[in-house]
């Protein structure tokens, strides 16, 4: 094993590790496996083996001449900084004084964000776990039950340490399976109350799949039969306007409460905001300064996020468009190459982010990965790969503003040259 087991990816997600799935993300060992750490046994033998490779990913990362999928918070600070400072006076004007425990720029991000989802008002959180443990917990005083019903692979359940119950008295149970969100019918003929429901849109452990708009509209009317609220976990919500063909406020205007980030689909420096009525929000507010999230000054994060309302928000829909036909070339690719059985998942993406399976073990195909990079300074595959079976590794594609420079033909050319890399299978 390599770092290659990350959650996905090995991205960074500001709600947390990955806790119970058996991956592990590249700020620490794996948890929830039962495998040993560094401290000892197997993986810390391992542990120089997984160092070196991710090194060698960031560096090739960093120099190579075409990448199809770019992380932006691996940039320097010096990057990180000028994105301030070049596109920051476009956003908000920078000769105004700094934020103070929520003023100022802040509260013009709060207000930007709820204009957008056409909410009432919105409230800045420093992570989006806090966001959501405060938002369930504010609904389970007004419904009267702590329960919260969400799907098996959504962040909550599979990668927060058991925020939910252990922090905030919550009562998660698990209403459906597979790789797609909770149909009508589970929700109606779930066997126990439940006073919320959560879905997440796009459920990211599922391959960022989405329901078709009349499905969700089902789901969140049976939520309402049962008298339960619908909260909307939509740290990607953003991307989602082009699958459903609505716009984010009629999305939005079908929960009661809706988290996004600014970190994932908009490359912020990080930071959530939970939107939804006034009065809930302002009940947020009391309790994001007794969970510790009253940060004095937060301007940094809040600029960014507000150049990312202007930069990346109205190009999402040309992302998405775009990773439909990379998606498309990856499969057509891998075909002509003759690898047996790879996969994209899913087959037309639902949002500018989807899962490529191929039938190796994943510090196989990493190595591959990053020999590419290194070799002929194009990288297909910049994201670590996770084991999901036996001979079988999954990483993620996400199509940027990089992944727009690439043809079809251009990817099919380098899907041909990484399997080239690839040993021959029996």
């Amino acid at each position: 094993m390599d770092d290659t087991t990350g959650h996905g990816t090995g991205q960074d997600d500001e709600r947390g590790g990955a806790q119970g799935t058996g991956q592990a993300d590249e700020r620490g060992g794996e948890q929830g496996t039962g495998q040993a750490d560094e401290r000892g046994g197997e993986q810390g033998a391992e542990r120089p083996a997984q160092e070196r490779l991710r090194e060698r990913r960031a560096a090739v990362g960093r120099g190579a001449r075409r990448t199809l999928s770019r992380r932006g918070w691996g940039d320097t600070i010096r990057e990180r900084l000028a994105l301030l400072t070049e596109a920051g006076p476009s956003a908000y004007d920078l000769d105004e004084a700094g934020d103070v425990y929520g003023n100022r720029i802040v509260a013009a991000l709060e207000d930007r964000v709820a204009a957008l989802l056409g909410t009432e008002a919105a409230a800045f959180f420093p992570t989006g776990t806090m966001a959501q443990q405060v938002a369930l917990r504010c609904w389970a005083g007004r419904t009267g039950d702590p329960t919260v019903a969400l799907h098996a692979l959504s962040h909550p359940v599979l990668h927060e340490r058991d925020a939910f119950s252990r922090v905030s008295g919550l009562r998660p149970v698990r209403v459906g399976d597979g790789p797609r969100l909770p149909t009508a019918a589970e929700i109606r003929d779930f066997e126990e109350p439940f006073g919320a429901l959560v879905l997440e849109l796009p459920l990211r452990d599922a391959g960022f799949v989405l329901p078709t708009w009349q499905e969700l509209t089902e789901v969140v009317e049976a939520a309402r039969e049962r008298d339960a609220v619908v909260h909307f976990d939509g740290a990607r919500l953003w991307e989602c306007t082009e699958h459903f063909g609505r716009p984010l406020e009629e999305i939005a205007g079908l929960a009661d409460s809706v988290y996004v980030s600014f970190y994932k689909s908009l490359r912020g420096f990080g930071g959530a905001a939970l939107a939804g009525p006034k009065t809930l929000v302002e009940e947020a507010k009391s309790w994001r300064h007794r969970y510790g999230g009253m940060i004095f000054q937060q301007f940094p994060t809040a600029l960014s996020a507000l150049i990312g309302l202007d930069r990346e928000l109205p190009r999402l829909p040309e992302y998405v468009r775009h990773a439909r036909v990379v998606a498309a070339a990856l499969r057509e690719g891998f075909t002509a190459a003759g690898v047996p059985w790879a996969r994209v998942h899913p087959e037309e993406p639902h949002t500018h982010e989807f899962q490529v399976w191929l039938p190796y073990e994943p510090d196989v195909v990493a190595e591959a990965a990053v020999r590419q990079g290194e070799e002929t300074s194009v990288l297909l595959f910049a994201t670590p790969w996770a084991g999901v079976g036996p001979g079988v590794a999954m990483t993620e594609v996400t199509v940027g503003p990089e992944g727009l420079e690439w043809t079809a033909d251009d990817v099919r050319a380098a899907v041909r040259d990484f399997a080239d890399r690839l040993p021959d299978r029996p």
